[in-house]
């Protein structure tokens, strides 16, 4: 499935940098050491927090739900492909088997041939819409996790203020180095799995 930070890059990340950058540049001259005060919002500063994506995808518990059973389908999926090519496969055997005991006729064996011929497309055909519609069901589920942790994160800034929510993975993130005080991954995880509950429950109510 894709990885939810490729989601979240329309943050910015590379902009905020700069931002920081020219933040800090401007208080050389003031030789105070950094404390939590500095993280509040007030004249010429910003707010920020960050969500571990790890430990979201991790302990989202719809996201796992989800994820179990997209690997649950593409297994299905991959045994009827393989039960459909082992009967094909044996229908290539025997064909081969006639004709090299010449218990076939000509015709017959022009005829078999368009068969296995047909066959062998339908085989094709099927593997071809069934990825297609697993990889559109994915997608599907990923602008949903996408507009679901948009809104929840609208919700939940309304009363903390923070001007950036970025986000944060041990792989692939633009962050190096992050200050565990600002991250609001376990509000997250804590609101969006409440969230999901009471979409749930008010699905199952109708």
């Amino acid at each position: 499935m894709k990885n939810i930070a490729t989601i979240l890059s329309a943050l910015a990340l590379a902009g905020v940098l700069v931002l920081f950058l020219l933040h800090f540049s401007g208080n050389k001259g003031n030789a105070t050491s950094p404390n939590t005060s500095s993280l509040k919002a007030d004249a010429g500063s910003f707010r920020v927090a960050y969500v571990d994506i790890d430990t979201f995808e991790a302990n989202y518990d719809f996201l796992k739900s989800k994820r179990e059973e997209f690997n649950k389908r593409q297994t299905g999926m991959q045994s009827e492909l393989e039960r459909s090519a082992q009967q094909f496969q044996s229908r290539v055997a025997d064909f081969q088997r006639k004709v090299q005991s010449n218990s076939i006729t000509q015709a017959e064996g022009e005829a078999t041939q368009k068969q296995l011929a047909q066959m062998q497309q339908s085989l094709q055909l099927r593997e071809q819409a069934l990825t297609e519609q697993l990889l559109k069901e994915k997608d599907a589920f990923n602008q949903k996790l996408h507009d679901d942790l948009n809104s929840f994160l609208e919700d939940y800034n309304k009363s903390k203020g923070y001007d950036y929510i970025l986000s944060y993975s041990q792989v692939g993130s633009q962050i190096l180095l992050a200050n565990k005080k600002l991250n609001i991954t376990a509000d997250v995880i804590k609101g969006m799995n409440e969230r999901a509950k009471k979409t749930d429950d008010t699905t199952k109510k109708k």
